[in-house]
């Protein structure tokens, strides 16, 4: 099997543990401090990767604007929203579920602002996708949440929608460490401004803290998004969108052995449920 195909699973393997990541992390720092750090020691990680790999690293100012505007939906927008949220109180079911709905969306704005055509599996593929994930998390819902928490949670579905769509539209022409280095960048200090507004600054250095932000900063900031981005540069955004539609589902599965949390018939059905609707969607794609 050629790595491309393989390419699609490892970033969701990858992205889902972004969740157990924010599980270690979140309760030794404020989220916004947290996500600001994180992003510049990434930022300044992809900029030694690429002089190293003789990679580009002076963009035009075109390509840098772009950077920073996708960037800004993609890490200050998105990760921003679900850290806020989950640091209200907001479980991290809940917060998937909202965010699944990104698939959706992704397919029908592309139609209309990328000229993807959508056929009747994929169509039938995103919404057995996103039955699956509901019956996954379904029972993880709240009856009682943090209304500003969900706002954050719309405004993170709202963040990864339009990234997706504009690094599919303006964001192939930029060199990809570079590009992903300035997105960093951007998010960065939005984020760090955000912290010093909201007056979270805090951190309480720790072992577990440390490891929590040295696997967010190699296997998600540097690892799956740099994934992410050269999917979105290879395939169409709606299938790539479709891979989000496997994260809950991985990271129940991830939670079972990490933390015992317990897997029932209702999550095991809605597992399968989802893998088939990802797979008709990659399917009719290909």
């Amino acid at each position: 099997m050629k790595v491309s195909r393989l390419a699609p699973y490892i970033f969701v393997l990858l992205w889902s543990t972004g969740f157990v990541g924010a599980k270690y992390g979140l309760p030794f720092a404020d989220p916004f401090i947290f996500l600001a750090l994180r992003l510049f020691i990434a930022a300044i990680i992809l900029f030694g990767i690429a002089l190293l790999l003789k990679s580009p690293i002076k963009l035009t100012q075109i390509q840098i604007r772009r950077s920073a505007l996708i960037g800004i939906f993609l890490h200050a927008a998105y990760l921003g929203g679900v850290f806020f949220a989950i640091s209200r109180g907001v479980s991290a079911g809940t917060a998937a579920v909202i965010t699944s709905l990104q698939p959706v969306l992704v397919s029908v704005l592309a139609i209309k602002i990328l000229n993807e055509k959508l056929r009747g599996t994929q169509i039938l593929g995103l919404t057995f996708g996103l039955c699956g994930v509901v019956l996954v998390l379904g029972p993880s819902f709240e009856r009682s949440v943090s209304g500003l928490g969900i706002i954050a949670v719309f405004i993170a579905l709202i963040g990864s929608t339009t990234a997706t769509l504009l690094q599919k539209k303006i964001g192939s022409g930029i060199p990809l460490l570079a590009g992903t280095a300035y997105q960093y960048c951007a998010s960065g200090f939005i984020l760090f401004i955000a912290a010093v507004a909201t007056g979270g600054t805090d951190i309480q250095w720790s072992i577990k803290f440390a490891g929590a932000m040295v696997w967010l900063i190699f296997v998600l900031s540097v690892g799956a998004i740099l994934l992410l981005l050269w999917l979105l540069n290879t395939a169409s955004a709606a299938s790539v969108s479709s891979l989000f539609y496997l994260v809950p589902p991985a990271t129940a599965v991830e939670a079972y052995f990490l933390f015992g949390e317990k897997l029932n018939t209702q999550s095991l059905l809605g597992i399968a449920i989802t893998a088939l609707g990802v797979w008709l969607v990659l399917r009719s794609a290909n």
